[in-house]
């Protein structure tokens, strides 16, 4: 349909020419209601913005010297950061002369992996830089 034509049929039912498709040959044009048009795009994108789950990374910290009691504490933290779909990155500190001591760091995260097993999965093994040991743990699908 020329364009003269369907300008003149948009404006004899109150509506707009609307281009769709610019890329094709020829361009592909509509007869709609422009501003319907927009605002119903704009319902779209905020509905799926709605609908979208962020996840964010907790953080837990442990010493290689982290007593049973302290480390039930933030294992229950660790369980919580998961069950509501959270990843968790466990981090070992050492201080000190500790630093020699890397097994027990990577001891203390084995631990956490064994006790998180039904829950959660390594994302990210155990990994050392400077004087923090770390690794990333995701909650296993249900």
């Amino acid at each position: 349909m020329a364009t003269r034509d369907a300008l003149s049929l948009a404006r004899e039912k109150g509506l707009d020419l609307v281009e769709v498709a610019a890329s094709a040959d020829p361009p592909v044009c509509r007869i709609m209601d422009y501003g319907k048009f927009k605002y119903q795009q704009q319902k779209r994108l905020q509905e799926a913005k709605k609908n979208q789950t962020v996840i964010q990374i907790k953080e837990v910290k442990f010493r290689p010297k982290t007593d049973d009691h302290d480390y039930q504490t933030k294992l229950r933290s660790i369980v919580k950061f998961l069950g509501n779909g959270d990843r968790c990155k466990v981090t070992i500190f050492f201080r000190g002369r500790e630093i020699v001591h890397k097994d027990r760091g990577l001891m203390v995260l084995e631990r956490v992996v064994e006790d998180t097993a039904d829950i959660a999965k390594v994302e990210q093994p155990p990994s050392s830089e400077g004087r923090t040991m770390s690794m990333m743990l995701s909650p296993v699908k249900k």
